[in-house]
């Protein structure tokens, strides 16, 4: 599944990371609870199909500035990771899929506001615009979503199987939300694929824990030297 190290991630918020005494020994445990898996029957490698496509998560300034909380974390590494892909994918000619928060200040209140407080007022609409680093082009399409799911009340599932897509290339935030969400729903039609450098997360441990689960039950969790030499070779 991943390259495991017990160094600390690169990105994420400093205050939300595993303490340096544990994160060996948690790393040690949940590379043992994958292969105990394994051995039950679990975690087999679904590979690439013959037709991928490129999503990215909620690459938008709302997630990308790291003084915008709640939101907004250290992610550059995540960015830089998933440019990478975009320029391997562009070359390869795959269709490429961006997401954002479909922001409507009229909108009223969900249940779920009173688990985190948005704290984005009208002003802030500009942060659901994407990074500027991704340099999206006008063919890329933008999915503009309300719920974690790029799949839930959206057009996605039509856009993909028009296009005859069998696998999914999932990068982007947060690994424990809407990654997690999003490969959880493709998982039910097409191949997952998920470059482990190219997701994050703002808590190390739950970036850990919902990585190891999409690998075990929901598709390939692979280095991004890996996904970009497959696109290389299409």
């Amino acid at each position: 599944m991943s390259e495991s190290t017990e160094s600390a991630p690169l990105f994420g918020s400093p205050e939300l990371r595993l303490p340096d005494d544990l994160r060996g020994p948690l790393k040690a445990h949940m590379e043992n609870l994958r292969n105990r898996y394994v051995e039950m029957g679990w975690a087999g490698r679904g590979g690439f199909g013959s037709k991928p496509a490129l999503i990215v998560i909620d690459l938008a300034l709302w997630w990308t500035k790291p003084d915008k909380p709640p939101m907004g974390s250290h992610i550059d590494p995540i960015v830089e990771s998933t440019c990478v892909l975009l320029k391997a994918a562009r070359a390869a000619g795959i269709p490429i899929f961006f997401t954002t928060y479909d922001y409507d200040p009229a909108d009223p209140p969900t249940p779920h506001h009173g688990k985190c407080e948005p704290n984005i007022g009208p002003e802030d609409a500009g942060l659901m615009e994407l990074d500027p680093r991704l340099e999206r082009r006008d063919s890329e399409r933008i999915i503009r979503k309300k719920y974690a799911s790029a799949f839930n009340s959206t057009n996605l599932y039509h856009n993909l199987t028009t296009l005859g897509i069998d696998t999914l290339i999932v990068t982007g935030v947060s690994t424990s939300h809407c990654v997690y969400a999003t490969s959880r729903d493709a998982a039910h039609t097409f191949r997952v694929v998920v470059p482990r450098q190219a997701v994050g997360e703002r808590c190390e441990l739950m970036h850990e824990v919902n990585l190891l689960d999409i690998d075990i039950d929901l598709g390939d969790v692979m280095g991004l030297d890996d996904v970009v030499g497959h696109l290389q070779a299409l």
